[in-house]
């Protein structure tokens, strides 16, 4: 049904990267969201009614919740396909992660709500009625629930959605949460288990779990995640598919929201090469950047000689002091500057962030390293932080 409504109500329905499709699918499936919860909702709390278990009507109110959800993923999608403005220059998308944040939130707030519901059910339990129209109701409810969890998922992979993700989440704890609350409802009423509000815990427990899974999930791109593996690899593919660019470092990805992605990064070019040609180089590699990754794209030249014998052979002894003095560290921007009593060694180190060691001891075991082998160099190092 979704893939129908796509094709009549989003055109280029297929191209996910694109922000208008985007925003149409974010629309699309709150919409669909909105109205398949608020049905499940009075499916619930009818059921509930009838059998008289308040893990029922409970997690009805959990659907309503759902659907309050939707309307706050709705309003992401909209706001955050707005288009930039003076006081927001790199646009609204974060306005998404936003919106996943208060789903998130809401989640956690009905599962605690749940969870108070099912202590109290637990020292004042109620007569619970099994009848075939309760069994019916909530037997529809798995299914329906389950179909919402596989084309959230599905849409929310394809447009790279962390709202529409966390949403996916819930819906599965929710198939689960209506499981629990039937299979609780049946031996309620047959075997005289008073089990209705262990089933509710149960359930709580489950919506907590979810409401923390997403919140994570959209908590990291808010405060500044890197990106993933295979988005560095294929930048770096795509840029080092030039002959003339020979090395890529200082990679910088910003993520400003879906589609709202910022690339900086230096290209490693012959220095013997005409200036003028390089640049013109480099500016076709970012026009292809942001055609590519619908991005802003920035690069930095970086002339190196590469065809001094020695130059290359200093470069690789160095890069080999470096490696020794720890493997997870690396070099780029080598140069030598020759003097009358001593050569500058000038390169810059990246290291991970998880890196144990203090910029002042690298520099100085990589310094010492350096001397002991060639004693007329000196090493001018700089520590930059790996942010890809």
């Amino acid at each position: 049904m979704l893939g129908l409504l796509a094709k009549l109500c989003i055109r280029n329905h297929t191209a996910y990267k694109d922000p208008a499709v985007r925003k149409g699918y974010g629309i699309l499936c709150s919409v669909m969201g909105i109205v398949l919860n608020l049905c499940l909702t009075a499916v619930k709390l009818m059921a509930g009614f009838l059998s008289g278990s308040v893990a029922v009507i409970a997690d009805g109110i959990n659907n309503l919740s759902d659907a309050a959800s939707s309307l706050i993923t709705l309003l992401g999608f909209w706001l955050g396909g707005k288009a930039p403005d003076p006081e927001h220059p790199f646009g609204h998308g974060r306005m998404e992660y936003l919106a996943g944040l208060a789903v998130s939130v809401l989640i956690l707030w009905m599962g605690v709500e749940l969870l108070t519901s099912s202590v109290k059910a637990l020292f004042v339990p109620s007569e619970v009625v099994l009848s075939l129209p309760t069994l019916i109701l909530l037997g529809i409810s798995v299914p329906i629930k389950l179909y919402m969890y596989f084309y959230h998922r599905s849409i929310g992979k394809k447009i790279e959605s962390a709202a529409m993700l966390a949403t996916a989440t819930d819906s599965v704890s929710d198939a689960v949460s209506t499981l629990v609350v039937l299979v609780s409802t049946v031996l309620s009423a047959v075997m005289g288990w008073k089990i209705d509000g262990i089933c509710g815990i149960l359930v709580s427990v489950l919506i907590l779990r979810a409401g923390l899974s997403s919140a994570k999930e959209t908590v990291s791109p808010l405060l500044g995640q890197p990106p993933s593996k295979e988005l560095v690899e294929e930048i770096h593919t795509m840029v080092l598919s030039h002959d003339k660019i020979v090395g890529v470092h200082d990679m910088v990805v910003h993520n400003y929201g879906p589609g709202r992605m910022m690339i900086s990064l230096h290209a490693e070019v012959p220095a013997n090469e005409d200036i003028f040609l390089l640049h013109d180089l480099i500016d076709n590699v970012e026009r292809q950047l942001c055609e590519h990754f619908s991005c802003e794209a920035v690069i930095h030249m970086d002339p190196i000689a590469v065809d001094d014998k020695v130059v290359s052979a200093m470069h690789a002894a160095v890069a080999g002091i470096v490696h020794s003095v720890h493997p997870a560290i690396s070099m780029h921007d080598f140069r030598m500057v020759e003097g009358p009593t001593h050569t500058n060694l000038i390169f810059d180190v990246c290291v991970p962030f998880s890196f144990a060691m203090k910029d002042n001891e690298l520099k100085t075991a990589i310094e010492e390293a350096i001397t002991a082998q060639f004693p007329h160099c000196f090493a001018v190092i700089k520590i930059d932080k790996a942010y890809v």
